[in-house]
């Protein structure tokens, strides 16, 4: 049975009428204007997906019938929560100017297939692989020095965000929600010099990664890892002083026990003391004979 919940849009949160449902084979899915999203069951997890122009009642709607994100949901309550938020996303779509204008322009990425204006001097061209903004000089000088690319080019991934950080009214609370995580995880000394203050432990992945780095400079971490057919029950790993990949003057093999292996975020770290080097047949195509 479907289930309609309606938020009437207001000056608080804004957020219009959102559709939750059960799909044919018993996952969430909830319909939002022309967008109904899903989430499915993922082998590490429930991952988002979502529908584009799908009329049909949800209960009748199967996996078959989305494209399935790369984003993992925890539960029903995250699931909702992201529908509201994807709700909000397109009313203020719909209340920003941006407009679709023709472009041959050759940009880093390649020639300009579309492209939509923002405002005056700020462009975003998609191209045949990728894509990203053109800003005009006067518009690129705005950009904080730290984050400032002297070309005015700012790609789609994740450099964008400097052009939603210096012009937040033209993106989306989503959008711009978006923006300060990834300038906190790719340049964090930026973030921290441009609003004065300093990102604790969990804020930033490149500030994680980098105190990962300098706390085991002198450990062997794992590079490389394999299920071994020569030791059952083990996993063969590759490890390297401090994880380096470039410049590397040796590199060890150790053993590490299956159901200990688990890489963390940055890498697994060898313990010498019990995880022992392995001298014997390898799994690993260069290190045979």
């Amino acid at each position: 049975m479907t289930t309609t919940i309606s938020n009437a849009v207001s000056s608080v949160s804004g957020t219009p009428e959102v559709e939750f449902g059960v799909s044919a084979e018993g996952f969430p899915v909830a319909r939002l204007g022309d967008t109904v999203l899903a989430m499915v069951a993922g082998k590490r997890g429930n991952l988002l997906a979502s529908a584009w122009r799908e009329q049909r009642p949800l209960a009748e709607l199967k996996r078959e019938d989305f494209y399935v994100h790369e984003s993992s949901l925890v539960d029903d309550a995250a699931f909702r929560a992201r529908a509201f938020e994807t709700a909000e996303h397109q009313r203020e779509l719909r209340q920003l100017n941006r407009q679709d204008v023709r472009s041959n322009e050759y940009t880093r990425w390649g020639r300009s297939q579309d492209a939509k204006l923002y405002a005056e001097g700020i462009v975003f061209h998609a191209t045949s692989s990728h894509g990203g903004f053109l800003l005009s000089p006067e518009r690129n000088a705005q950009v904080h020095p730290m984050l400032r690319d002297s070309a005015g080019c700012y790609e789609e991934d994740c450099h964008w965000s400097a052009v939603a950080l210096t012009f937040p009214h033209l993106f989306t609370a989503y959008e711009r929600r978006r923006a300060e995580r990834s300038i906190k995880d790719h340049w964090p000394d930026a973030w921290e010099k441009i609003f004065g203050t300093a990102l604790g432990p969990g804020e930033s992945f490149e500030k994680d990664r980098c105190a990962f780095m300098a706390a085991h400079a002198d450990d062997w971490v794992v590079i490389s890892a394999i299920t071994s057919r020569h030791e059952k029950g083990f996993v063969e790993v590759v490890a390297t002083l401090g994880g380096r990949r470039e410049g590397v003057r040796e590199e060890r093999r150790f053993l590490v026990p299956t159901d200990e292996y688990k890489p963390g975020r940055f890498g697994f770290v060898i313990d010498v003391d019990r995880h022992r080097v392995h001298g014997g047949p390898s799994d690993f195509i260069g290190w045979n004979g």
